[in-house]
């Protein structure tokens, strides 16, 4: 009797549908391709107060703009590992998400890995890169050709509060109050040069061990210099608190202010009744801001209608800048090259946000130099607006 080998028989049948299936498959595959956003954020450890809000603003932008479409037909797929905010295993999860996907865009979680990590950048060529740190350093675009950041850098920040209080009170005494970390020098030799233009006379300088908690003699040092406005720098919390509070009940007159990373409203509120009055400056809107038309943070208070953090607001701004880059770029019919990339991102010019910075943005070199100061109300725990937009020439 003869064998009917129906395997092999069903296999020559089947042979060119597959064929013919795998040939139509294969440009649909390409065409969909995902655009990839990786990313080291800090989840957990001593800077998670800002990775969460960093995550969740990357993640509720993404989401935003898959479920438009995507960009250009392609998904943006966001991948993150968590650092710890610890360089070494910024640069582990920078190697393994890179090892794992082609990457497009890329979130580092600090200044010192965003300059551990620019060679490998510069040398891939393929990668555009943001993240967390405003370091003045990293706004050399012939340095760090593929990386920006996401407002003004730190002597930027210090130039926007030094004209507002050139404004708002001419020839007026400052004092710089800074920890002795390279976050905290960074802005201080060139701020002196900068009030001097402004008209402004630097009182003191007074450098602190970072998270100091015995500031009483530094206190003192205050008092006597007797400025009319204190600006704090290279610190998150402590010791500001304890100079705010040490001075007022010394009855020192001075206005206090700080940078962007003390400025989270939650920051400020665990002052308490000290935080009233306390200013700095911001280049984002709060959550809570309803002044104007400000659609996109509309959109975030609709998605998540607990307060979010000005981590949050810097995560989301980064998922839109790379989308936008990523579109002018797909456009233009170019590569997405960091080369093209950036070359796109610097075309950028009076760029809308939807509300979520007040004023049309234009990129400058690596930055964006444009911010607000705001100041703390205790009775409605908000940080409210006390001037108009400042974008720096």
């Amino acid at each position: 009797m003869k064998r009917i080998r129906i395997g092999s028989g069903l296999s020559r049948l089947l042979a060119p549908l597959g064929l013919a299936a795998a040939m139509a498959a294969a440009p649909a595959a390409h065409a969909a391709e995902d655009l990839v956003l990786g990313g080291s954020i800090p989840l957990s450890g001593v800077f998670a107060f800002a990775g969460q809000g960093i995550h969740a603003g990357i993640t509720d932008y993404v989401k935003i703009i898959n479920d438009q479409g995507g960009i250009k037909g392609r998904k943006l797929r966001y991948v993150p590992e968590d650092t710890a905010y610890k360089v070494d295993a910024s640069v582990a999860a920078f190697k393994k998400i890179t090892s794992q996907n082609k990457v497009n865009f890329y979130y580092g979680d600090s200044t010192g890995f965003s300059k551990t990590i620019n060679a490998e950048l510069n040398r891939t060529g393929d990668i555009l890169m943001t993240g967390a740190s405003f370091a003045t350093e990293l706004n050399d675009p012939a340095k760090y050709p593929a990386q920006f950041m996401l407002g003004p850098d730190y002597t930027e920040m210090f130039g926007i509060l030094l004209r507002y209080i050139a404004k708002e009170q001419p020839g007026a005494k400052v004092a710089f109050v800074y920890s002795d970390t390279e976050f905290g020098r960074d802005p201080i030799a060139s701020s002196r040069a900068v009030a001097e233009k402004l008209g402004l006379k630097v009182a003191t300088e007074i450098m602190t061990p970072p998270g100091s908690v015995d500031v009483s003699t530094e206190v003192i040092k205050l008092r006597r210099a007797d400025p009319d406005f204190t600006i704090f720098h290279g610190y998150v919390l402590a010791p500001i608190p304890e100079f705010v509070g040490q001075g007022k009940r010394m009855g020192l007159k001075t206005r206090y202010m700080g940078t962007f990373w003390t400025m989270d409203n939650s920051t400020v509120m665990q002052m308490g009744e000290d935080a009233e009055g306390f200013m700095g400056v911001m280049p984002y809107r709060y959550y809570y801001d309803t002044e104007g038309d400000a659609p996109m943070l509309k959109k975030i208070r609709e998605m998540r209608p607990q307060y979010q953090s000005t981590g949050y607001m810097q995560g989301f701004l980064a998922a839109m800048l790379f989308s936008e880059v990523a579109k002018r770029t797909l456009d233009a019919g170019k590569e997405l090259t960091s080369a093209n990339m950036k070359a796109a991102l610097d075309g950028i010019k009076d760029f809308d946000t939807g509300g979520l910075i007040g004023v049309p943005i234009t990129i400058k070199g690596n930055s964006i130099p444009v911010g607000r100061i705001y100041r703390a109300d205790v009775k409605q725990k908000q940080m409210v607006p006390a001037s108009d937009w400042i974008v720096l020439k």
